[in-house]
């Protein structure tokens, strides 16, 4: 399992923007991310007023730097950008108190392209899933 500072040496996220608590590989291409909503983030302040929800731009952030774990091997001197964000299907909210569980899957590459799927749970209900494609820019 990762923790915020293992993670820190493959993404350039900082916070408040780093959203992901741990991850854990459980394959060669098979991760498992994790980040509670504690309910003060920046995100829903204004996301909705007396009704907080997680954005769905965010939700999409969050399963993406999960994903992103899955390059530490390649990712050596270069940066894991965001390149395409393909297929996204909201199913659910995610509100102050969850713990989106992110299931993250490398499925194709083509250096310096990496294409993985990611499906964001809530108590072992899926609320979004999505596939994207990052690329290793030294």
């Amino acid at each position: 399992m990762m923790n915020k500072e293992e993670i820190k040496q493959i993404l350039p996220h900082r916070e408040p923007m780093l959203l992901v608590d741990e991850v854990e590989k459980v394959e060669e291409n098979k991760a498992i991310g994790k980040y509670k909503v504690r309910g003060d983030e920046w995100f829903l302040q204004g996301h909705f007023p007396g009704n907080p929800v997680v954005p769905g731009v965010v939700l999409c952030e969050m399963m993406a730097q999960a994903c992103c774990v899955l390059l530490a091997d390649r990712a050596e001197k270069a940066t894991p950008y965001f390149t395409s964000l393909n297929n996204v299907k909201f199913k659910d909210k995610v509100l102050p108190g969850d713990e989106l569980v992110t299931e993250c899957e490398l499925v194709k590459s083509r250096h310096p392209f990496y294409f993985a799927a990611a499906k964001g749970k809530v108590n072992g209900k899926v609320h979004v899933s999505a596939e994207f494609s990052f690329a290793l820019i030294s």
